[in-house]
């Protein structure tokens, strides 16, 4: 299994298209985030009546990180997207073996770069809050910097598996992003949906990065779960379509 992984860690790095979408999350996660704490700095500072009445300067910092999450999105479609099946299977003949090293390799390889960049996205926000910026050892922070860190590789690992049953980048990028940008907003807007909303993987999982958690609303556990539970049933969906297809 340590020589299966191996490899798979070494095709990532020689495949351009996951190494620039791994890169761009931490570029991503940083620039919005130093932009949305100057941008609230410029408000707090004037006053001005379009600043969210929720605005916290604690939870303001994980804005940016659900932003770099496209990104993250992507590489963990593209890593397996971009790796031929047929030669893979010669390398690695158990297909079981062969998913469980290209999922922990998706881990290894994303896991400090996700750190980094949740660490320093909350990093640059405090810092252009200027003094309305609050330290990152405030009460609820650390927790809602595991979770954050957390949510993002589920969420990696959850386009990984589906893109496994597809084997096509089109339909999870196409599925994927544009729920983690508007699909679940738009459902809130009607009373019947708000409930369906919660229960999908990316509002479920947003309950990890709550500082201060709501009592109306899935919890940072409860969200958590419902996150994992989405990524079991990706990741055994695509281990049993891999199971059964033909090369």
């Amino acid at each position: 299994m340590i020589d299966a992984v191996r490899g798979e860690l070494v095709k990532l790095r020689s495949v351009p298209g996951p190494l620039v979408s791994l890169a761009l999350v931490p570029v991503i996660s940083v620039g919005v985030g130093a932009l949305n704490g100057w941008s609230g700095r410029q408000a707090l500072t004037s006053h001005s009546s379009l600043l969210r009445p929720d605005f916290t300067a604690q939870q303001s910092g994980f804005d940016g990180v659900q932003y770099g999450m496209l990104a993250l999105i992507v590489f963990g479609v593209l890593a397996v997207s971009g790796d031929p099946l047929g030669p893979a299977l010669l390398a690695v003949p158990r297909r079981g073996a062969f998913m469980a090293a290209k999922m922990i390799a998706i881990t290894v390889a994303a896991l400090p770069v996700v750190v980094v960049s949740v660490v320093a996205s909350d990093l640059a926000t405090q810092m252009t809050l200027g003094p309305y910026g609050k330290s990152l050892g405030e009460s609820g922070v650390p927790r809602a910097l595991g979770g954050a860190v957390l949510y993002l590789m589920l969420m990696c690992v959850l386009a990984a598996g589906f893109t496994m049953m597809t084997r096509t980048p089109l339909v999870p990028l196409a599925v994927l992003l544009p729920l983690v940008t508007v699909g679940s907003q738009l459902l809130t807007v009607a009373a019947a949906g708000r409930r369906a909303a919660e229960l999908l993987p990316d509002r479920a999982g947003a309950r990890l990065l709550t500082v201060r958690p709501e009592h109306d609303a899935l919890g940072p556990m409860l969200g958590g779960a419902v996150l994992v539970a989405w990524v079991v049933a990706a990741v055994a969906g695509g281990a049993l379509v891999l199971r059964r297809r033909d090369v």
